[in-house]
Order: C-alpha cells, then sequence, then structure tokens
C-alpha cells in the first residue's frame, strides 16, 4: 500500500506518523513544499519575543529523523501542483531541481494548511509589510526587527495573532498601533472580554484605533519608512503586520472535485473522508463537527489539526477511527492577562436562532488572604429552556487557560449549568476561593436565568 501525505506540520505528519504505525510495511510518502516538516508555529511570537533565541527552538521533528527512526519517505521542498483521483496520482514538482512527475497513490491524505489573508490593499506587498503564519514567515519577520532595529510597528486586524505579536513587538522595545476594522478588538468575543483585553492593551501602552478601514500602504519620504492609510487618518511607521485571518489552502482539493463545506473548507465526515473515494483530509484545510451545535464549522487550531490528521492517518492504512468533533477551546497571554474561549459565542448562538443569556460575572482567582489573588472576569452562555451551557468566555491572570477547559469539559458532556454549578473542584488559597470563579460564574447565570441577581 502507498498513502501519500500533502503537507507537513500537525496534521500531515500526525497522519503519515499513524499510518506508519498502523500499517508498517506501507510506503508512506510526505511531500512538503517548504522546508520543515513539523514545528511549533503557536511560539513564534514568543520567539519572535526573545531576540537570542532561534527558530529552531520551535522544531518538532527533523526530516532526517522522520526518515531514519519513523520510516516516513518525508520529501521536502516538493510542491504538489495538481491531484488526478481518477487515476489515483499526484502531480509534483521538485523545487530545488525543478522537476515534475507523477506519484501513484493508494490512499491520499490533504493536509494543506491554511495561508494568510493578504486583502488586495495597494502597497499590500511592499518590504516592510508582513504577515505571520509559518516558521519561514517568522523567520523574514525576525531578521527584518533583528537587522533594522524599527521604532514603530502598525498590526493590522485585532484578533489572536495581532494581541500575541502587540505583546512581542512591544516587549522587543517597538511602540505598537492595532488597526481593527470591527467596532471592537477580538471580534466574536463578548463586550467584556474585549474590554478587558483593551485595556491590558492600553495599560501596556499599545495604542487601538478600532473601526478603522485600511485604504492602502505607501512608501514613506525615507528608506524604510511606510505610512497606512486610512478613513481615519494616515499612521507612519517602520513595519506592518497583516493579520487580519487566515483562509483554508484548498487549490488544490478544489480542482480535484473535494467537495467544500459552508465553510470554505473541505467537507469531510467523522473518519476524515472526503467525498472523492480514497482521499482524506485533516488540519487547517478541513471541517469538523462542532458538538455544541452538531453543524460542520472551521476552526483553524493545531489541536485540532493533530487530532484530525491522527484519525486520518489510521483511516487511510485500514483503520476505522472517528473523529468526535470539537468545542472550540482557544486561549492566548497578553502581557499579563490570560483570554480563552470555548463552545458558541452570542453571535453563533443567534445564527441558530437560540434562545440564551449571556450571564456576566466577576471575581478574585485565590483565596481573600492569599496574596497575588487577580480579578477573573467570566461570561457564560446557556439556553434559557433547557439550561444546557453553549459557550464560555474568561479573561484574567490566573489559570484562566485551565479553568476555560472546565467548561469545555462541560460543553463536550453536555452539561446543564445546575450541573456545572455542582462541580466538585479543588480548593487550597493558592489557587482559589472556596467557591472557584467557575462556581461563582455558573451560580450567577442561574441567578440571570431566573431573572434575579
Amino acid at each position: 500500500m502507498r498513502i501519500v501525505v500533502i503537507g507537513g506540520v500537525a496534521a500531515g505528519m500526525s497522519a503519515a506518523s499513524q499510518a506508519k504505525r498502523r500499517a508498517p510495511s506501507a510506503d508512506v510518502v510526505v511531500f512538503e513544499r517548504g522546508a520543515w516538516i513539523s514545528y511549533g508555529s503557536c511560539g513564534i511570537p514568543y520567539n519572535i519575543m526573545e531576540p537570542a533565541r532561534t527558530l529552531d527552538d520551535l522544531v518538532v521533528l527533523q526530516p532526517d529523523v522522520a526518515r531514519k527512526e519513523r520510516g516516513i519517505d518525508v520529501r521536502v521542498r516538493h510542491e504538489v501542483l495538481a491531484i488526478r483521483p481518477e487515476r489515483k496520482v499526484v502531480e509534483v514538482r521538485d523545487l530545488d531541481q525543478c522537476a515534475a512527475r507523477e506519484e501513484p497513490y493508494d490512499r491520499l491524505v490533504v493536509a494543506t494548511g491554511a495561508v494568510p489573508v493578504r486583502p488586495p490593499l495597494p502597497g499590500i506587498d511592499l518590504p516592510g509589510v508582513f504577515v505571520l503564519r509559518t516558521l519561514p514567515d517568522g523567520a523574514v519577520l525576525k531578521r527584518h526587527v533583528g537587522e533594522t532595529n524599527p521604532h514603530e510597528a502598525v498590526i493590522l486586524g485585532g484578533g489572536y495573532i495581532g494581541m500575541e505579536m502587540a505583546e512581542a513587538l512591544r516587549r522587543r522595545g517597538l511602540r505598537v498601533t492595532i488597526l481593527e476594522r470591527a467596532p471592537q478588538i477580538l471580534p466574536g468575543h463578548h463586550d467584556e472580554i474585549a474590554r478587558t483585553a483593551l485595556e491590558e492593551l492600553k495599560r501596556n501602552d499599545v495604542l487601538v484605533k478600532t473601526g478603522v478601514s485600511v485604504a492602502s500602504v505607501v512608501q514613506g519620504a525615507t528608506p524604510g519608512l511606510l505610512v497606512v492609510h486610512t478613513d481615519q487618518g494616515a499612521v507612519a511607521t517602520d513595519l506592518v503586520l497583516v493579520a487580519v485571518g487566515v483562509r483554508p489552502d484548498v487549490t488544490l482539493a478544489q480542482a480535484a472535485g473535494l467537495k467544500m463545506g459552508a465553510s470554505g473548507a473541505v467537507a469531510v465526515d467523522d473518519r476524515q473522508r472526503t467525498n472523492v473515494p480514497h482521499v482524506f483530509a485533516a488540519g487547517d484545510c478541513a471541517e469538523a463537527t462542532h458538538r455544541v451545535s452538531g453543524l460542520p464549522v472551521w476552526v483553524p487550531l493545531g489541536t485540532t489539526a493533530n487530532k484530525q490528521g491522527k484519525v486520518a492517518g489510521a483511516n487511510a492504512a485500514g483503520a476505522d477511527e472517528r473523529f468526535a468533533g470539537i468545542v472550540g477551546s482557544a486561549a492566548f497571554k497578553l502581557f499579563d492577562l490570560e483570554v480563552g474561549r470555548t463552545g458558541l459565542g452570542m453571535r453563533e448562538i443567534r445564527e441558530l436562532g437560540l434562545d440564551a443569556v449571556a450571564s456576566v460575572s466577576r471575581h478574585r482567582t485565590r483565596g481573600h488572604a492569599y496574596p497575588g489573588s487577580r480579578m477573573i472576569h467570566t461570561v457564560l452562555f446557556v439556553q434559557r429552556e433547557n439550561r444546557r451551557l453553549l459557550g464560555a468566555q474568561m479573561a484574567g491572570g490566573d489559570a484562566v487557560a485551565k479553568r476555560i477547559d472546565v467548561f469545555a469539559a462541560a460543553l463536550q458532556a453536555g452539561m446543564t449549568i445546575d450541573e456545572v454549578e455542582q462541580l466538585d473542584l479543588t480548593y487550597a488559597p493558592p489557587f482559589a476561593p472556596v467557591y472557584d470563579p467557575i462556581l461563582i460564574a455558573a451560580g450567577v447565570a442561574m441567578k440571570d436565568l431566573a431573572g434575579r441577581r
């Protein structure tokens, strides 16, 4: 059996490794157009933050190790140009030798990931304008910061990458301005969470402008100077980071006749199968089922990519594994603030036509007499009809990411808010008050459902 995987990193290498474990005699081949096959892309902003660190710190698996120790035929700098499912071949170009040839497959895993959105703005391709998605992107940006010593940075977009890079660049000594087109930063988050993040940005001297439409980026009067023109005036800067989002990289999949979902990503079933026989898809190019709504969604996260890749690889090797779906859990750090979310937000809830309450609570994170306690802000979304927890968002300075995991588990279990309020959570003054903020938030939500505080 010959199993071909298009793309490395999280989903691709998970698929290849799992396929080789399940079918040791199979010929498992990975075609990766870049030079790295496995790295922690989520760690790039933190690496950029520290000038002395090399990007090699983020590399998880080297190609030669994958070949020698795992028996995977890894071919870096090989770009797949086309998938021919009617003949079960892929057309591949060796980027070093500029030669193209056809490679056969018995099973195919598409793990082409996602690509940064580049708005069609004049000047978006000027020197000094960057995107950040891959390790090569990070290498180019870090080298530029180190070599040119910029003083000003403009970040287009107030999402996760914008938040993390605002901290990274501030810690490198740059003055940072965030320009966000939406009325608030962190679109999709509740006002309480976005406002808390905005206060943290201001506390660290990051200038934030929301409701801003960017018209163009132009070269300034001096070398290295850029000017970002917006409907609220011009901003001069040394560096522009475009962080307005990503989209699934599905060009190959679409051309090969793979069905796309409503999100624009590849539609798959719970075994990661596509509509084309013997072809699987996984990771940031594929949809996943949301366990709360029951609908296919596109939420590109490393955890999901690894799990989907593992299922796709196992099934490509003849197994019958299933991917359980997601609840959309994510977290990030912003200076001294942690922000996390899981489940549905109010926009998704309204789109589903559900009647829900958004309950806001604030509480300290440690025992009242223990030093270092911080405020934690929690927003819970609870369905009125059956009191089912639909989503949770948190922002604070103490263990937010781990507390959001409790809500993620509750969502996966389909718990009501009454059941969450009765969870037997740990208590010790260094970690939590007698009633953890999780329990406090659940209790407040129960009162809000009853129409009282």
